[in-house]
């Protein structure tokens, strides 16, 4: 196999691992609570990229001032989000949660608006942002639940995705002011945040990921999948699609991950979408697309608070749970 054709079977693996990760979660949790599910995902990501780190010869951070910041990026990108989806995966359609996991960009470009102030949005990223927030909107289906409120979707699972996103917003953003200056590399990154989540949530999980354990080998299976690949390799695939793409041509992963989500929940689980939700989801990768051909690149000068160093740094959307962000010294 070629270089070229590598990169593009490491693309296409991405996009179905993250794109299926919302159909692991729904078989997981026919065998274990929410918390089991983000534990297990946790602990096998780690896992995988502990053995990725030694295959690698990456060394882990020394300080304490960087794994300070690793272990923010652990709650605001791991262990918060993957807790919040895998609670509204009880009450939502796997494919529907794909749908509203797409609104990571968005969440992530109005978080740098807000606390980046050197990193002004420009005219065309904010009718993105409009553009997605009305995708959003017609995901909802505000109209579903003024006919018939037991049919639409339930509001606090919908929030609950939201409210991941906007941390997978919230943690990108602060990726970009404190650990992209520490120059890592993704590896490293991806192994020191996940890892810190894994144990933050291992100390918590007598108080939250309590209930009884049903394994079944669509249990066990779905959860490998979710953790050693989703939360694991995917995070090498994307740092080599990277070096070989650019950021601006990987982040484009982000349009098809939620046709993956949508495909298998309706194939594999015989989930049925009312219209305007995949309609409401093409609205909201439409306002993506916007947002993210509209930017423009911010060039960091020594006077610049925000600027990591004399070298550009470029940071990348990874949505599937993707929803993970990977930052990488250009």
């Amino acid at each position: 196999m070629t270089a070229d054709n590598r990169v593009v079977a490491q693309y296409l693996a991405a996009a179905l691992v993250w794109g299926s990760s919302f159909l692991f979660m729904k078989v997981g949790l026919e065998g274990l609570s929410p918390a089991q599910v983000a534990l297990s995902r946790l602990l096998l990501g780690a896992a995988t990229l502990v053995v990725v780190m030694t295959v690698a010869r990456r060394a882990w951070p020394r300080d304490a001032r960087t794994w300070g910041h690793l272990t923010v990026l652990g709650v605001l990108l791991c262990m918060v989000p993957y807790l919040l989806f895998a609670w509204a995966g009880q009450h939502l359609a796997s494919g529907l949660s794909s749908i509203f996991n797409a609104t990571t960009p968005l969440m992530t470009a109005a978080a740098v608006a807000v606390l980046l102030p050197v990193e002004r949005l420009t005219a065309v990223q904010r009718l993105g942002l409009a553009v997605g927030a009305v995708g959003v909107v017609v995901v909802v289906g505000p109209w579903a639940y003024l006919a018939d409120v037991t049919a639409a979707a339930p509001l606090p699972a919908v929030l609950a995705c939201l409210g991941a996103t906007a941390c997978y917003g919230l943690g990108t953003t602060y990726q970009r002011r404190f650990v992209v200056p520490l120059r890592l590399p993704p590896e490293t990154v991806a192994a020191g945040q996940v890892s810190a989540g894994a144990l933050l949530l291992m100390l918590a999980a007598p108080l939250v990921a309590t209930g009884p354990v049903h394994l079944s080998w669509p249990v066990v299976l779905s959860m490998l999948g979710l953790g050693a690949f989703g939360t694991g390799l995917a995070y090498v695939w994307m740092a080599r699609i990277i070096d070989a793409w650019g950021p601006q041509r990987a982040s484009t992963v982000t349009y098809l991950t939620p046709l993956v989500g949508v495909l298998l929940g309706i194939v594999v689980l015989g989930e049925q979408l009312h219209w305007y939700e995949p309609v409401g989801g093409l609205v909201v990768v439409l306002g993506v697309v916007v947002a993210q051909r509209g930017g423009r690149r911010h060039a960091p000068t020594p006077a610049d608070p925000a600027a990591p160093s004399a070298a550009a740094v470029t940071t990348v959307t990874t949505p599937g749970e993707g929803s993970d962000l990977d930052a990488r010294p250009t």
